[in-house]
């Protein structure tokens, strides 16, 4: 099979991180903010201005880029996949990866070197927004994801292993396949593959 997988939210933990470094960096600077950790979006989570939530994400992007763990059993797992014989292709949109600006290529190339660094094997890796249309392009089979809306188009033509979070509780349907941890997600594979 041809397995796409995301990496923000489901290689790395970034409602994790969000959530712990964006509380700190508004208390650090006296931002009122309150927490809703059922949303996708960390400018709604925290209920701050576009100003503010831009000004954390500018500070504290290339670190998290560099620097967030990778989450447990991920490598293993896709390893176990690639020895099976599946396709692994990263589809991401992370931040500035996609953008024209003089941070794309930086970016796209901390990237390459965190997955380098974390020992993911993989056929290919595709930066782009409109990952629904990247997986019909290359005839994904099924998409490892976080982001609700993405979740909700990539399901209507292919099944979607959901990442669990709180901000994806309401994807559902047919094609929605939840895990909760690496292991699961190699589980939703196999059971998957049987169909």
């Amino acid at each position: 099979m041809k397995i796409g997988i995301d990496i923000d939210g489901v290689l790395t933990d970034e409602q994790r991180y969000v959530l712990d470094y964006g509380s700190a960096y508004f208390t650090k600077r006296n931002i009122p903010y309150k927490i809703h950790d059922n949303i996708y979006d960390s400018k709604e989570i925290f209920e701050v201005s576009e100003e503010d939530y831009n000004a954390f994400w500018k500070e504290h992007i290339f670190d998290y880029s560099e620097n967030i763990s990778i989450r447990p059993f991920a490598k293993d797992i896709i390893k176990k996949l690639v020895e099976q014989n599946h396709e692994i292709y990263i589809i991401t949109s992370r931040s500035y990866t996609t953008y024209e600006n003089d941070n794309r290529f930086k970016m796209q190339n901390i990237v390459k070197e965190w997955l380098k660094r974390n020992e993911i094997k993989y056929n290919d890796i595709i930066f782009s927004r409109e990952k629904d249309k990247i997986c019909n392009e290359l005839n994904i089979d099924v998409m490892i994801e976080d982001k609700p809306e993405n979740v909700d188009k990539i399901s209507k033509d292919i099944p979607v292993i959901c990442f669990n979070e709180g901000y994806n509780k309401k994807c559902t349907g047919d094609n929605v396949y939840r895990a909760y941890s690496w292991y699961d997600v190699y589980n939703k594979v196999k059971e998957i593959n049987n169909n």
